[in-house]
């Protein structure tokens, strides 16, 4: 297996992962979104690539902190292909991303993750995540 950073080229696959993570986008609308991410200095997105096909992705930001030294990392969307679950993929790309974060000295790696992803949830425990208590959302007006 193979981690690598993510392309616009990579649009299409991280477009059926998305879906398959219950975010139904297009190609065309993932290309914007790449685009504008593969640019910003505090966000970095990863595929893992087997037999060259892209199996997985992991989407992270970078937030600065004001009281506390380092930044934060926070995953966004993280999706392993159905078919290759249970086979490691999740594993290294998460150990990539701490990696990454370390080095970019943050302190925490955080992740939301809806209660109804329990097999999510198993996942993040056994790579040493911990619960946080509370998490708050104010959506945008309509």
């Amino acid at each position: 297996m193979q981690i690598r950073p993510g392309e616009v080229a990579d649009s299409v696959a991280i477009a059926a992962l998305l879906t398959e993570l219950g975010y139904p986008v297009t190609p065309d609308f993932v290309i914007h979104s790449l685009q504008r991410q593969l640019t910003h200095a505090d966000a970095a997105i990863l595929v893992a690539i087997e037999q060259d096909a892209i199996v997985g992705f992991i989407s992270l930001h970078f937030i600065p902190q004001l009281a506390l030294p380092g930044d934060f990392c926070r995953i966004s969307y993280f999706c392993v292909d159905p078919a290759a679950r249970g086979q490691g993929v999740g594993a290294a790309l998460e150990t990539v991303a701490s990696d990454l974060a370390w080095a970019r000295g943050c302190d925490r790696i955080e992740v939301h993750c809806h209660s109804r992803r329990a097999q999510a949830h198993r996942f993040y425990y056994r790579q040493g995540y911990v619960e946080s208590p509370k998490y708050l959302v104010k959506p945008a007006p309509p």
